[in-house]
């Protein structure tokens, strides 16, 4: 199978049959490759998007969400590292959501999310995100509590209500020009394990482990079933689910990095032409900037001058 086909392979398209457990986690799609081999195009892709993201800026009219959501230790961090390498740092923004603040706590659990969407032009990062809300706070209903809500809007149709809200949020974005990818990191408890292991093995790995998410290992099944209904609810043509199989990181990585560098290539992103009389101008003032001459020292035609240092061009000079 192609690599390019991978963003085919695991975007759900039809919810109505979607099964979490079909979803191998240490499924490698069937490719040919080794992890040194994978990174190699990941590397390549990076490169790639590099190129389009600046073209995504220049342009100004579409911008990228990518929400990342899976069990702790997924590999959430590793992906944004390696896939995102190659891009203008300027390029994106990031946000981590923790457990919400009193003050996130006092609007709307869609509330926090839209404050940190990326501009036009940008790619965003949400490292969990809205979906915590059906997520984690169905794992944990004591948390609703905590969130304001008249006691009457709390019944049984309350995670209905939250897709409902979701998809409708998701779909005003995708209206307006922000394109909306969303991933699941699938790793098994058996690799989580070990990932913990590994963690409080390595002195240089320790400050990553938390004690809470062994407890959370015990709820397991609870949030294996909350992600099943979350993804099966909320995929939609506007903002697709793809279930990453990530036991292996290397393919993670692999799989994320290949949908984005899909995605961006069909939004037929383009340098906006200088045309007509501002072309025209331009070429006037190339005219008269070939005809000055130019000395050491920054004079130019023999009369003293400043040295005008410009800065290198980047993605937002």
């Amino acid at each position: 199978m192609p690599v390019a086909d991978l963003a085919k392979k695991y975007r759900i398209d039809n919810p109505k049959t979607f099964r979490l457990t079909a979803y191998d986690p240490s499924d490698t799609g069937g490719l040919d490759l080794d992890k040194d081999a994978a990174a190699q195009i990941v590397a390549d892709n990076a490169k790639q998007l590099r190129d389009l993201q600046e073209k995504l800026f220049a342009q100004d009219q579409w911008a990228i969400l990518i929400i990342l959501q899976g069990m702790d230790a997924a590999g959430k961090d590793g992906v944004i590292e390696h896939v995102m390498s190659g891009i203008n740092p300027q390029g994106f923004q990031i946000h981590s959501f923790k457990a919400p603040n009193d003050k996130e706590l006092s609007h709307t659990f869609l509330w926090r999310a839209m404050r940190e969407l990326p501009e036009r032009g940008y790619i965003g990062i949400h490292n969990r995100s809205h979906y915590e809300e059906c997520l984690v706070v169905r794992v944990h209903p004591e948390y609703l509590k905590k969130q304001k809500i008249p006691s009457r809007l709390v019944t049984r149709n309350i995670w209905k209500e939250r897709y409902d809200d979701i998809c409708a949020f998701e779909r005003h974005l995708a209206r307006n020009g922000t394109v909306v990818l969303k991933f699941h990191l699938r790793i098994s408890r058996d690799e989580q394990r070990r990932r913990f292991l590994e963690r409080i093995d390595e002195p240089g790995k320790r400050w990553k482990f938390n004690m809470g998410d062994v407890a959370e290992r015990g709820l397991w099944d609870k949030y294996m079933a909350a992600y099943q209904d979350t993804i099966q609810h909320t995929t939609t043509p506007e903002a697709p689910w793809f279930v990453v199989p990530s036991d292996k990181k290397w393919f993670a990585r692999l799989v994320v990095s290949t949908v984005l560098l899909e995605t961006m290539k069909g939004l037929n992103l383009q340098f906006p032409a200088v045309e007509g009389d501002a072309l025209a101008e331009l070429k006037k003032v190339r005219t008269l900037l070939a005809a000055e001459t130019s000395t050491k020292g920054g004079r130019s035609n023999g009369k003293p001058g400043k040295t005008n240092n410009a800065s290198k061009a980047g993605v937002k000079a």
